[in-house]
């Protein structure tokens, strides 16, 4: 149980309901039913549940997370990479539910999903998969990166790729905040993946 009241549509006002039109009928809601966004109770799952509470915040962070899932030119796997190593340094079960489910869908391996769940790599992955996991650790644990670090990820993403791998990581950083403080539950029937190690 969170511990945010989950708000059903049929209780919202003017402005909550705006923000959940925004969620359910926007660029995530392609190829979606409206029951993959909704708890059995009706309320929005994941992080949505807890804007909706807020929605004068809860617009413009699920505007730039549409962003950053839809408009960013990070290659996915990438993309979905940095996520993971952002769920697991929060131990953010729905958020790594979430996407290691993404992940398997655009190419990530088995092997190293498992292995950022660990905060780690396999030694044997892609060169790019390293530069960017070594990028998002540093960042979350030094709260730097160092030159040699950022040099390599530029030489691999560019200036304007790199802007969008930080933003994405401090997106994804405010999901997981989020969920954690929140309770955010895991769809029923769901196992939270951090919790054998609570």
């Amino acid at each position: 149980m969170g511990r945010l009241k989950a708000l059903a549509p049929s209780k919202l006002d003017s402005e909550q309901r705006a923000l959940f039109d925004a969620i359910t009928t926007g660029k995530r809601s392609r190829g979606r039913p409206l029951e993959d966004f909704l708890l059995d109770g009706g309320g929005l799952r994941g992080p949505f549940n807890a804007w909706l509470h807020a929605p004068n915040i809860g617009q413009p962070a699920q505007r730039l997370g549409e962003a950053i899932r839809y408009e960013c030119r990070l290659p996915p796997k990438m993309r979905e990479l940095a996520i993971l190593t952002v769920a697991a340094r929060w131990r953010a079960d729905y958020e790594w539910w979430a996407h290691s489910r993404i992940a398997r869908a655009v190419g990530l391996g088995d092997e190293t999903i498992t292995a950022l769940k660990d905060g780690v790599l396999p030694s044997a992955s892609a060169a790019e998969e390293i530069a960017v996991h070594r990028f998002a650790i540093e960042l979350m644990a030094n709260h730097q990166v160092s030159d040699e670090t950022y040099r390599e990820v530029v030489a691999l993403l560019g200036d304007s790729g790199t802007v969008e791998l930080v933003s994405l990581l401090g997106y994804y950083t405010l999901v997981s905040m989020l969920l954690n403080a929140f309770k955010v539950p895991m769809p029923a029937g769901e196992t939270p993946p951090f919790a054998a190690e609570s």
